[in-house]
């Protein structure tokens, strides 16, 4: 796991990949993973994708509620959602003002495709997530993920058997571990060059600083 610093990158730093954290039922999580691999083609840069829980950064370790549980926030938040996805006409099938499903099984599945099909990983994660926020499907079962329009490289069946497994636990749990130990709580956040931006606005901010080297 890459650490944080707050100094401008070295020119050895600037190869490196953008990391982009998101939960699976993070909306804004979503949104950034449509704008994600573009803003990093567009800098000859990779990105390396991480789930991370807000289950566990957010209420556990920071102790707050969930956002749409906030007083004021919560309103504001359905309200921004709605307006950013009218303003880049994306279509949202999921009510977002309904319970969240858990991401459990979303965030094995693609910790078990990075190991075992790593080239089909974040096509997996983009079925995932556009059949989450495109059509609302409720993924909190492991047999939900038979409907998904999966990768060729990876089976249903072997999916569905994966995901209730330990090894996929186990993976994802690293994987949250790894996120905390980053520093990350919230989704999206990008790390570019060791700096973590945190949230979909910061998009200009992280295209600034690619563009530039830094500051």
């Amino acid at each position: 796991m890459m650490p944080l610093k707050s100094k401008a990158p070295t020119p050895e730093a600037v190869r490196e990949p953008l990391h982009f954290y998101f939960d699976f039922i993070s909306p804004y999580g979503y949104f950034a993973s449509l704008r994600i691999d573009e803003l990093a083609n567009r800098h000859a840069r990779t990105v390396q994708w991480h789930p991370m829980l807000l289950g566990v950064s957010v209420m556990k370790v920071m102790g707050l509620k969930p956002l749409l549980d906030t007083p004021l926030k919560g309103p504001y938040t359905l309200r921004d959602v709605q307006r950013y996805a009218r303003l880049h006409g994306i279509h949202l099938g999921r009510d977002f003002a309904a319970p969240p499903t858990h991401p459990r099984t979303m965030a094995r599945a693609f910790c078990w495709a990075a190991k075992h099909h790593p080239m089909a990983s974040i096509a997996l994660a983009k079925a995932l997530l556009h059949a989450y926020w495109v059509f609302g499907t409720d993924l909190s079962a492991p047999e939900s993920l038979d409907g998904i329009a999966l990768p060729a490289a990876i089976r249903a069946d072997e999916l569905i058997e994966a995901v209730q497994g330990e090894e996929a636990a186990r993976l994802l749990r690293a994987e949250v571990r790894s996120s905390l130990a980053a520093g990350i709580f919230g989704s999206p956040t990008i790390v570019v060059d060791g700096e973590a931006f945190w949230g979909i606005d910061k998009f200009s901010e992280i295209d600034h600083w690619l563009a530039t080297g830094g500051w």
